[in-house]
């Protein structure tokens, strides 16, 4: 940028060839024009895209069940905004030269009770069985809270099983699909919603055997 008052020429306005001028402050002000305008279309903003839809065919592959993941969220979010904010971009991976979704980090609930350990994801005849700690001894838990499991397949299909979480030390809860073997999964998650449906626990990512 550069400035010129000249007697000769006196203010300047608007364009000529490459260069743009204005009156500011009393002093003509030259502004060259951009040659080459910023790239929409870089490597970078490419994997950009490929996360955004990759995270919302997420969210529709989950059925709706992250709707209930997410109720302490702003009033002017819906679900879907806050389970975009929660996984973009620490759910993708983009080291590749195709981005894909890291299963170990997406989040499907997102809320303060106590995340539940989850020992054993064992698929068998019947589906997959997961055990669970109840932690009713710990604040803000309570036995009356659900427990929602879920598993999406390789296929596309979504297993699902809720259940309340009970008082005995552990818990279980099949997914009921005959025939699974831990080969047919791409992902698994565990997570509780106080009985109200107003606060979750953060989701559990679960490796079946």
């Amino acid at each position: 940028m550069s400035l010129a008052q000249n007697p000769l020429t006196g203010q300047m306005r608007q364009s000529m060839a490459n260069f743009v001028t204005t009156v500011y402050r009393g002093q003509n002000v030259i502004r060259a024009k951009v040659f080459m305008p910023k790239n929409v279309n870089s490597i970078a903003q490419q994997k950009q895209r490929a996360s955004f839809k990759l995270i919302v065919d997420a969210y529709e592959a989950l059925g709706g069940i992250a709707d209930i993941g997410f109720p302490k969220r702003p009033v002017i979010f819906s679900a879907f905004n806050a389970f975009l904010v929660a996984n973009l971009p620490g759910a993708v991976n983009k080291t590749g030269a195709v981005p894909v979704i890291d299963y170990t980090k997406l989040v499907l609930s997102n809320g303060t009770l106590p995340r539940v350990i989850v020992p054993t994801a064992i698929a068998g005849a019947a589906g997959i069985t997961l055990s669970y700690k109840t932690s009713t001894l710990m604040p803000k838990v309570s036995a009356t809270d659900e427990v929602v499991a879920l598993a999406l397949l390789k296929t596309g299909e979504l297993v699902i099983a809720r259940q309340v979480r009970g008082n005995q030390e552990m818990g279980s809860i099949l997914l009921s699909y005959a025939g699974i073997s831990a080969d047919d999964v791409e992902c698994c998650y565990l997570f509780v919603v106080k009985e109200d449906g107003s606060n979750v626990s953060d989701s559990t990512y679960v490796v079946v055997a």
